[in-house]
């Protein structure tokens, strides 16, 4: 097979890797089964998602520096391992009824390996498209995104029917699975050959190329700048408001239609809520390639605009309506955009750091994920058990919602101070 032709087999791998890997985003398929089975509160089992982005966070960053020396394989292979260990060490935590450790394998462990695969394919195909960074990246982070419906609507009901809802059973399953599925893709994710590039394509002047790496700019004198303490904080709060909604979607969902239709019983509701995770991973997905598309046209920081200060509208109708199907358009949308920062950020950072920095400045900057992963699901946790809905209707679903408006309203204020098209 030609080199050009090998560079899609790395892009369909990537993409693949990546779609196993965002089964993360149906945690809150198992937050409501886990708080009635367990008798834990909302934020105790919270804190498992929140580990586990978290970690996501960290060991991305130092996966993007571990990255030049180990080369892809290795590290979606160790990535791989951790994050089916993560679930089986989750269902040994789920037997034993012990909370720390399912923070320990789910979050810790599993998290761990979510962050080492992560960055991998990102950084792998955008060596391979230097002609379409934006269109290729944005294909790869948009299997991330598909895979809450992979999870809600495929394996995790057809796991937890077969087995009558054994928790331990389903996620000892899924840990077995998940080793099956993201071993195998590292011999498949390599780096192109040096010096090698695209049939007819030629490169613009090194200056505009490689960004600041014309500067020699050491990774650290990156991660010190403005520019990405700038990038920091906008990807932080699209990341923590959109991420609060994803932990929590089906649980909020099925509050509202329960208010609207009293008569559903919690089977039922269940479903819906399912199915809610399923479309909107869908919006997740299409956004980072959609986003990532459009930034190509239009530039990285008018895109960041548009996602932030569109998502305050949509966060400000979220506090008013009391409609299952609004509700569920809105929180569609939120999670376009969610999907759509992801997107849009590794062609950013290429913009502005160059090719040569960019497994280290991605890597550093996905640690935004990780602070995020932790303040947006254990603010609406702290609402859900402070302002229980049986006894303050509602209100911790406003509460959470208006968190939402004051970090996007934040974000597109620091948009602000970045150089418009002219610069990106």
């Amino acid at each position: 097979m030609g080199k050009v032709l090998n560079r899609w087999q790395v892009a369909v791998v990537c993409t693949l890797l990546m779609a196993t890997l965002g089964t993360v985003y149906a945690w809150s398929f198992f937050q409501k089964p886990i708080v009635e089975t367990y008798l834990w509160t909302n934020s105790q089992v919270a804190w498992v998602f929140s580990l586990a982005i978290c970690f996501l966070g960290l060991a991305a960053a130092a996966g993007g520096m571990m990255l030049p020396k180990f080369g892809p394989g290795r590290l979606v292979l160790l990535g791989g391992a951790l994050f089916g260990s993560g679930y089986l060490l989750a269902a040994l935590a789920l037997r034993l009824h012990s909370l720390p450790l399912l923070y320990l394998g789910y979050g810790v462990v599993g998290g761990t390996g979510l962050g080492l695969c992560y960055v991998t394919p990102v950084a792998t195909v955008a060596k391979w498209f230097p002609d379409r960074k934006g269109f290729a990246t944005g294909m790869v982070v948009m299997g991330f995104g598909f895979g809450a419906l992979l999870m809600s609507k495929l394996v995790a009901p057809v796991l937890m029917a077969h087995f009558d809802g054994e928790l331990v059973k389903v996620f000892t399953s899924i840990g077995a699975l998940f080793l099956l599925l993201t071993i195998p893709t590292a011999a498949f994710i390599t780096n192109p050959p040096s010096g090698w590039l695209p049939t007819c394509y030629t490169p613009p002047p090194s200056s505009q190329a490689t960004g600041t790496d014309s500067k020699e700019r050491t990774p650290l004198d990156c991660i010190l700048s403005r520019e990405f303490a700038l990038l920091w904080v906008i990807f932080f709060c699209n990341i923590a408001a959109g991420i609060a909604i994803i932990g929590f979607q089906s649980p909020l969902f099925q509050e509202i239609y329960s208010k609207a239709e009293p008569s559903l019983d919690k089977e039922v509701l269940a479903r819906h809520g399912a199915t809610l995770i399923a479309v909107s991973s869908l919006f997740n997905g299409i956004g980072r390639f959609l986003w990532g598309g459009i930034s190509d046209r239009i530039g990285r920081t008018e895109t960041f605009r548009l996602l932030l200060g569109s998502q305050l509208i949509a966060f400000l109708l979220l506090m008013y309506t009391n409609s299952p199907w609004l509700f569920a358009l809105l929180v569609c949308y939120i999670l376009l955009c969610y999907g759509g920062g992801f997107g849009t950020m590794p062609s950013f950072v290429l913009d502005r750091f160059g090719s040569k920095l960019m497994a280290t400045v991605y890597g550093t900057i996905l640690t935004a994920w990780s602070a995020a992963g932790i303040v947006g699901p254990q603010l609406v946790a702290f609402f859900k058990d402070s302002y229980p809905q049986a006894l303050y209707p509602g209100r911790a679903s406003t509460y959470s919602f208006a968190m939402g408006c004051g970090l996007l309203l934040i974000g597109l204020i620091f948009t602000l101070f970045l150089p418009g098209r002219k610069k990106d």
